[in-house]
């Protein structure tokens, strides 16, 4: 099993290598550190079949920065792709190395949360094909050496079961405690008093039946837990969990998303506004 992180020399990048290490460790995984660069980056400048050697040149010299950040017990490798997209590249490099899940950093410049999409990002959470986790601003101060759990997002929509199954793995193969969490808005729900109240019963009921489901596939090694969190907002029920250092938080892609393509959806882009944890974002399945 491999983690791809895709790398920028920046703050940003340097997280995205911390929460590489920190799932690789867990996973029990090789982290395959990337650069992808665009052959015209430096046109104006070297000519010819210089091009490709130069920016290359400049990559191996920030992996061999990025590597450095990596503790010895972690099998690493460094890898470096040439394409027109960066986007493109990453998923690209992603499935030629096989690899389970791609690592982004955040770019730095947001205002709001720990997390900022760049393009490229933003690019990768609407139409990559595996799983992307995005680091939180300052993951690479977090003293957690591996996952510590894992909280799944549950619903009821089209990608719930995929979206189970890849959190039920993952806390199995890291050995840590699985929280099954129903998200309730009250903004998102019917005005009438008695159609609130027959949501959260609704959303109740389907908890439950989750937490079931999830305790008959998991071998009895890892916890299991459920929990219906209500909230003025999405931000708000999000607030009202616990966190801690090591936690991470798995969601679905929209049911807008193409067949094993990603697509942010709104509930997870408004997680992401106040989560300081790590989001994994899960593709839907099916035939492309």
């Amino acid at each position: 099993m491999k983690v791809y992180v895709a790398y920028l020399a920046t703050d940003g990048g340097r997280d995205a290598v911390a929460l590489g290490v920190q799932l690789a460790r867990s996973l029990d995984a090789e982290l395959a550190l990337g650069m992808v660069v665009p052959p015209d980056q430096t046109g104006a400048f070297v000519s010819g079949d210089l091009v490709d050697q130069v920016l290359t040149d400049q990559a191996e010299g920030w992996l061999a920065q990025a590597r450095e950040q990596v503790p010895a017990d972690v099998e690493t490798s460094t890898h470096i792709g040439v394409y027109d997209s960066i986007a493109e590249g990453i998923i690209a490099e992603a499935q030629r190395l096989d690899a389970a899940i791609v690592v982004v950093g955040a770019t730095g410049g947001g205002l709001l949360g720990r997390h900022s999409l760049g393009p490229v990002v933003n690019d990768l959470i609407h139409s990559a094909p595996v799983a992307v986790a995005l680091a939180p601003r300052g993951q690479r101060h977090s003293k957690a050496a591996t996952v510590r759990s894992v909280t799944c997002a549950v619903g009821a929509r089209p990608g719930a079961e995929e979206l189970l199954d890849a959190a039920i793995t993952g806390a199995e193969r890291a050995g840590v405690p699985l929280r099954l969490v129903s998200l309730i808005a009250v903004d998102l729900m019917p005005t009438a008093r008695q159609g609130d109240q027959a949501k959260l019963e609704e959303a109740r009921r389907h908890s439950a039946t989750v937490l079931d489901e999830a305790r008959k596939r998991l071998s009895g090694t890892v916890d299991v837990s459920s929990v219906v969190v209500l909230g003025d907002t999405v931000e708000d029920a999000v607030n009202g969990l616990d966190w801690h250092p090591g936690d991470l938080i798995m969601v679905g892609s929209s049911r807008l998303a193409a067949p094993r393509r990603l697509f942010l959806g709104s509930t997870a882009a408004k997680m992401l506004r106040v989560l300081d944890v790590p989001m994994v974002v899960v593709p839907r399945a099916g035939l492309a």
